[in-house]
């Protein structure tokens, strides 16, 4: 099968590094993969034609996207990424007659589709696919319920991951790398570090993590190890890392919160670290969540959108309300404090992944949904998407 995928950007997030790992295993499977994308640097490119892509081409908005036809006429099956590249690809494989091999990929709750002028704009352009892959019931939900996708066309496929490099990286946190890692950023062996891996995004809500952290180290009872936060990524269109540093300076939180960068070496990072946190606003998924699991690293995050999907309260990690400073505050003392609820939450969140989020499964999955459009397959009765409401807790 010749498969075009076409990518809002290709710099480094979570539907970037999920479409990294599905391009890895189309190609494994002996398909041919070509990826185009619209904006940004292509900081993973080359990552790209290493899991397999014959080509990585940058197709930007204007006079030049029209070179975008040229590979929608070579595919098979195109299958488009992220809000942009969605409406764009649908508009433009519509004109050249390829609707009927179009998926789109839906890897978010995008906001703005909340707004009506969006929502009935995404709810022409968003019907032209013959498929609409949500990476979660939650998002499936939503895309159904503000982007007007019709629930005939929508399934759904979790996100999937190699656990491996998470795995060895926890081993060889064990074996002694831990020290060396956390003295890299001036971190003690008994302080308990949480880490959050995430862009400086309005979505991530660091601005609250960072009140929460001070609170934290305010109520902080005597005896209790020293707190650390350690946060990893960046902000490619934007200022955000810079404003979440003012925040820092401004809290008075120093050597307490230390800012990594972009890093390519996010195993060793979570699996030196005792607690993943992330204060999230609206999540379609979260593959880090995954990723900490995977390291045996407990999550907190909050009970937005799917992360109640992968992460299970009490089970696997502990989750709180959103945008809120107080009740994550709270939980980072009660997970700082327990070192053994830290080690069961972090055993059950592998163990889930092991059972739940594999990568071959995510790989199959998709290309069952690439047969049913091509070859009129019957579904998947386990890739429906659930659009009943969950309950409120």
């Amino acid at each position: 099968m010749k498969i075009l995928h076409v990518i809002t950007t290709l710099d480094v997030g979570g539907a970037e590094m999920h479409l990294l790992s599905q391009v890895r295993g189309q190609a494994a499977r002996g398909h041919e993969v070509r990826l185009c994308y619209l904006k940004g640097a292509g900081t993973l490119a080359d990552d790209f034609r290493a899991a397999g892509a014959r080509e990585v081409v940058a197709v930007p908005l204007g006079p030049g996207l029209s070179r975008l036809l040229t590979h929608v006429a070579w595919a098979d099956l195109v299958h488009s990424h992220l809000l942009k590249a969605d409406m764009v690809t649908a508009a433009l494989a519509t004109l050249a007659g390829a609707r009927r091999k179009l998926v789109s990929g839906k890897h978010n709750d995008e906001q703005v589709l909340t707004k009506p002028l969006v929502s009935r704009v995404h709810g022409l352009l968003g019907n032209l696919p013959a498929r609409t892959i949500a990476l979660s019931d939650h998002v499936g939900r939503f895309v159904h319920r503000y982007g007007r996708v019709k629930p005939a066309a929508l399934r759904r496929v979790y996100y999937g991951l190699d656990p491996a490099p998470f795995q060895a990286a926890r081993e060889a946190a064990a074996a002694g790398e831990r020290s060396d890692v956390r003295a890299e950023f001036g971190f003690g062996a008994d302080d308990v570090v949480f880490v959050c891996v995430a862009r400086f995004a309005p979505q991530k809500a660091h601005d609250v993590l960072l009140r929460a952290l001070r609170r934290a180290l305010d109520d902080a009872p005597a005896g209790l190890p020293p707190l650390r936060l350690l946060l990893v990524g960046g902000d490619p269109f934007g200022d955000g890392r810079e404003r979440t540093e003012a925040l820092a300076r401004e809290l008075g939180l120093g050597d307490a919160c230390v800012f990594a960068g972009i890093r390519r070496d996010v195993p060793r990072l979570v699996a030196a670290s005792d607690v993943f946190v992330m204060s999230s606003l609206w999540e379609g998924l979260g593959l880090v969540f995954l990723e900490a699991m995977a390291a045996r690293v407990p999550v907190l995050a909050t009970r937005v959108s799917a992360v109640p999907e992968v992460v299970v309260d009490g089970e696997t990690g502990v989750l709180v309300p959103p945008a809120e400073d107080a009740p994550l505050a709270a939980a980072m003392l009660r997970l700082a404090a327990d070192p053994a609820l830290r080690a069961r939450l972090g055993a059950a969140g592998e163990q889930r992944v092991l059972e739940h989020f594999g990568l071959d499964r995510m790989v199959e999955q998709t290309l069952s949904i690439y047969r049913e459009v091509l070859e009129g397959a019957a579904p998947d009765p386990a890739l429906l998407v659930d659009l009943a409401e969950p309950p409120t807790a």
